[in-house]
């Protein structure tokens, strides 16, 4: 059953309790990345095998989806939070204590994980947080998804100078014993407080269930909208994620630290997207985040093919956009949705298509790179999923204001 928001005094620790889940949503994936060529001659691995320790979390992030929004349903929030944070915790400890085989199984484990709290956290602030303020909270959840990635992707060398890989890695994990012991306190609270009263359901009359129908399908007319502009944003994530400082490197001849330097922009800036977005959404019509958002996005491609030598500002803008599509869409899921089930349901059907998506992304611009010889096809296959992600978020938009209507 759902229960009404909670009081506006209690909800800066809701905050609290979602920002602190979301350090452990991506910061472990990331943190690899810094040391990767430390792991691969310690473990022999090859390019390839390396790269499943960033490709298998967003893997499981497909295949578990559906499972995960089943536990939500059986178990609570609470519950599948707190196996969330268990799991990446564990599969953090694992994933550094052994030879190839035990860390590609640890890295399994974080990805099943996160995948549950990818479904969760948007479950948690559709029950909890107002619908007023449900943007800011969304955007508060991103912002901290990206700044778990920043601080792991800037902190694992200098530790692993330090302490080595292993323990470098393994060091993170101290983000989610945090977590992990504010949800244990946040859960049994829970469990010996009444559940609120739940919205009143329709009366139980032809035109009540008939009403119930319609807006259950129109529900579902928009997630799939919503998942439309998901692939969309989850393929150009990732691909830029994984080639922009590759391709920095190839078309403005610079080093790879510079490159990675110029790319990083491209998840710092994601910060401001991220707030940015609630602000414009109090000001402006419902299709006004969607359109600015997808003309950031779009911006990014054309800008890199167009004028490269701006790399800098594309990469910004780019970050910009990402941030802020991500606010943008499950925004829009958390207002829509009318019960914790359903908020579980629309959430793991546009997160398990995006990150199929995302899962085919970083290959094919590889491909596309390795076979045309150059950039221009992969950016304009970018620039095709940005398109997507505008068209599915504004069909979205409308298709929620008709019903709102």
């Amino acid at each position: 059953m759902s229960q009404r928001p909670v009081p506006a005094r209690a909800l800066p620790w809701v905050v609290v309790g979602i920002v602190l889940v979301a350090l452990s949503l991506r910061g472990p994936i990331i943190a690899p990345t810094p040391v990767i060529t430390q792991i691969q001659s310690e473990l022999g691995l090859s390019a390839a095998t390396a790269g499943l320790l960033t490709g298998l979390p967003v893997l499981l992030f497909a295949l578990v989806t559906p499972l995960a929004s089943k536990l939500i349903g059986r178990f609570g929030p609470e519950a599948a939070v707190l196996a969330c944070l268990s799991g990446v915790l564990a599969g953090t400890v694992i994933r550094s204590a052994g030879p190839t085989a035990v860390v590609l199984a640890g890295t399994v484990v974080i990805g099943a994980a996160i995948a549950v709290g990818n479904i969760v956290v948007p479950v948690i602030i559709r029950r909890d947080v107002s619908w007023r303020r449900i943007p800011t909270v969304t955007a508060a959840y991103t912002a901290a998804l990206n700044v778990g990635s920043m601080i792991t992707a800037l902190g694992t060398a200098p530790l692993a100078a330090a302490v080595g890989w292993r323990w470098a890695l393994v060091a993170w994990g101290a983000l989610t014993v945090v977590a992990l012991v504010f949800w244990l306190v946040v859960a049994r609270r829970r469990t010996g407080t009444p559940p609120a009263a739940s919205t009143p359901a329709e009366p139980s009359t032809a035109t009540g269930a008939l009403r119930q129908a319609r807006g259950a399908a129109q529900i579902r007319r928009v997630g799939w909208w919503l998942t439309f502009a998901f692939c969309g944003q989850a393929f150009s994530y990732y691909s830029i994620t994984a080639w922009l400082p590759t391709l920095l490197a190839d078309t403005r001849g610079l080093s790879l630290a510079a490159s990675g330097a110029g790319a990083s922009l491209f998840q710092v800036a994601a910060i401001a997207g991220a707030l940015g977005v609630p602000l414009l959404a109090d000001r402006a019509p419902a299709w006004t985040p969607v359109v600015l958002v997808g003309g950031l996005w779009i911006a990014l491609p054309v800008g890199l093919l167009l004028a490269p030598e701006g790399y800098l500002l594309w990469s910004a803008i780019g970050g910009i956009a990402q941030g802020g599509g991500f606010t943008t869409i499950f925004s829009i899921v958390a207002r829509i949705v009318r019960s914790d089930a359903e908020a579980a349901g629309t959430s793991a059907r546009i997160q398990g298509s995006g990150y199929l998506a995302a899962t085919v992304g970083p290959p094919l611009i590889g491909a596309l790179n390795s076979g045309t010889g150059g950039w221009t096809v992969p950016l304009l296959v970018v620039l095709g999923a940005t398109v997507v992600f505008l068209a599915g978020g504004l069909l979205a938009v409308r298709e929620s204001q008709d019903r709102s209507g």
